[in-house]
C-alpha cells in the first residue's frame, strides 16, 4: 500500500543553504567523499573504455554515468546523515549501511536507473541511424564532419533535445526518492511518485537544481572526470540536506 509523505515548499534560499551544507559535509568528512566519488570516475573510464572508438556510443555514456551509481550516493547520504545526527563517522558503520541497502528498496532504484539508461543509449543509437543512415559512409571516430552536415546539425540538436527531457524526467523520480529510501521504510514506487511530486510542486527551484548540477557536472567532465572527485561529493551531500527540506 502506497504511503503518504507531505512534501514542503522549496526556495532559492534553500537550495544555497542545501550546498552550503553539501560543501560543510565534504569538508567535515573528505575520506567518505573522495571514496564513494571514486567510483564514479572509475566508472566513467570503464565506459569510455567500452565506447572506445564511437563517438555516439562514447557522448551518450558520458552523460549517463553519474546517473548509475545509487548504492555510491547512498553512501554520501548515510555519511551526512550521521553528521546530522551525531553519529560516529566510521568505515564499517559507513559501508555496513551501503552493503544493507542491497536488501532494501535501493536495488530496484538501481535496476531502474541502469534500465533508464540502457534505454537513452538505444535510442541514441536509433536517432543517429535515422539521420544518418543514408549518409555517404564516413568514420566518425577518424573525423567529426560528418556531425556539422545539415543532417548532423538536426541529429545533435534532437539528441539533445530529447536528451534533455529524458534527463529531467530520471531527476524528477531520483532527487528524493533516493536519500528517502536510505532513510525510511518506504517502497520505491512510494518513494519515486514523492520525488515526483517535490518536483512538481517546486518547478521552478528543481529547475534550477537540475541545471545546476548538471553545469557542475558537465564543468567537472572537462578534465578526464577528475573534477568529479570534489564535485560528485558536495552534490551528494547538499541532495541529502535538500531533502530533508523537501519531506517533511
Amino acid at each position: 500500500m502506497l504511503q503518504t509523505i507531505a512534501t514542503s515548499r522549496l526556495t532559492l534560499a534553500d537550495l544555497r543553504n542545501a550546498l552550503a551544507a553539501g560543501v560543510g559535509d565534504f569538508r567535515r568528512a573528505p575520506q567518505f567523499g573522495l571514496f564513494f566519488s571514486m567510483v564514479y570516475v572509475a566508472g566513467g573510464f570503464f565506459l569510455i573504455w567500452l565506447g572506445a572508438g564511437t563517438v555516439s556510443w562514447t557522448i551518450a555514456t558520458s552523460l549517463g554515468f553519474p546517473l548509475v551509481a545509487p548504492f555510491a550516493a547512498a553512501g554520501l547520504y548515510e555519511v551526512s546523515r550521521r553528521i546530522e545526527t551525531g553519529q560516529p563517522l566510521d568505515w564499517a558503520a559507513v559501508l555496513g549501511i551501503v552493503w544493507q541497502e542491497r536488501n532494501r528498496q535501493l536495488p530496484w532504484l538501481g535496476a531502474i536507473i541502469v534500465i533508464y539508461f540502457l534505454f537513452w543509449t538505444f535510442l541514441a543509437h536509433m536517432i543517429f541511424a535515422l539521420f544518418m543512415g543514408l549518409s555517404t559512409m564516413t568514420n566518425i571516430s577518424e573525423t567529426w564532419e560528418v556531425l556539422w552536415t545539415p543532417h548532423g546539425m538536426r541529429m545533435i540538436g534532437v539528441e539533445l533535445g530529447i536528451g534533455v527531457a529524458l534527463a529531467f524526467l530520471l531527476f524528477s523520480i531520483t532527487v528524493v526518492s533516493l536519500p528517502l529510501v536510505l532513510d525510511r521504510e518506504v517502497d520505491f514506487v512510494t518513494a519515486m511518485l514523492v520525488s515526483m511530486q517535490v518536483v512538481r510542486t517546486n518547478l521552478g527551484v528543481m529547475l534550477i537544481w537540475a541545471l545546476v548540477i548538471a553545469a557542475l557536472t558537465l564543468v567537472a567532465l572537462v578534465p578526464w572526470f577528475l573534477g568529479l572527485v570534489v564535485v560528485l561529493p558536495i552534490l551528494g551531500h547538499a541532495t541529502w540536506h535538500l531533502y530533508r527540506r523537501a519531506v517533511v
